[in-house]
């Protein structure tokens, strides 16, 4: 162990959208520090990045966090964006914080990457520690993202509504647009548990509207066949056909994430004009 339990003085922080299991994360890491290693010095940073040079902070003790894996959101409160690399690096220099640990997703991690630098050329023993935040799956190394299994079950109430309402009109087409910025897992998950889709778009499979093969075949041989269908389309998929249609303005989030086009609403649109 590098570091004395007794001289670690530790935070947590929790940035970007809101994500099932926050607080339980927030809780196991203050138990583990506390339980298993002696440190008893852990803080916790309100509101985000920000939070490091804007807001208060909690002292955080296994009694503090017991119960916060009831509830929703997270404990600490979170933000997008208010990421300064100087103003956060000074403030753990000055409080004398030792270990970092940051929950969060992409532009979250990006900015923990920037914090290490920074610790690492001023010289300072600060471990910084990011914790991925992503209910879509999308991480290589690990076998499951906390979130995960919560978005897959919601997503089933979804699609449960969508069966229900196109089942009692002829030739009903329910679309179920769901998460999933460059990875399918939820859509593709969420398809598999429910038995009741009949068509699933993801970002990692490209697909086309017409002609032989193509989904608006599919669709009609489906209602033909059912006289109704359900299709499951995860968020990132089929953005080059709408940027097509759609201006394509490359704005991005606080966060730093490219803003997607709406491909519910686009291919809402075509199916629409294709049965007229």
């Amino acid at each position: 162990v590098y570091f004395t339990p007794e001289e670690v003085r530790a935070c947590i922080v929790t940035c970007g959208g809101l994500c099932p299991g926050i607080n339980t994360v927030i809780r196991e890491i203050v138990c583990g520090l506390n339980y298993m290693y002696g440190v008893v010095d852990i803080l916790g940073i309100q509101g985000g990045y920000r939070g490091f040079y804007s807001k208060n902070t909690l002292q955080l003790t296994p009694k503090s966090v017991n119960d916060i894996h009831k509830r929703g959101g997270t404990f600490l409160q979170t933000s997008r964006g208010g990421h300064d690399t100087n103003k956060i690096v000074d403030n753990i220099q000055d409080r004398k914080i030792n270990q970092v640990y940051i929950i969060g997703g992409d532009g979250t991690q990006k900015g923990a990457a920037a914090i290490f630098k920074e610790v690492e050329r001023r010289g300072l023993k600060v471990s910084v520690a990011g914790i991925p935040k992503t209910i879509d799956n999308d991480i290589a190394v690990i076998d499951k993202s906390f979130g995960f299994d919560t978005a897959v079950e919601e997503a089933q109430r979804a699609i449960n509504a969508a069966h229900v309402e196109v089942e009692s009109i002829e030739n009903g087409v329910g679309l179920v647009k769901l998460m999933g910025r460059y990875s399918g897992f939820i859509a593709m998950h969420a398809t598999l548990a429910s038995r009741d889709v009949d068509c699933c778009l993801i970002p990692e499979s490209s697909f086309y509207l017409e002609g032989q093969g193509g989904l608006f075949e599919f669709v009609e041989q489906r209602l033909k066949e059912n006289k109704h269908m359900v299709i499951v389309l995860a968020e990132g998929a089929g953005q080059e056909f709408v940027a097509q249609t759609l201006q394509a303005v490359g704005e991005k989030d606080a966060s730093g994430n490219r803003l997607l086009l709406d491909v519910g609403l686009w291919l809402t649109q075509k199916i629409k004009v294709s049965w007229r």
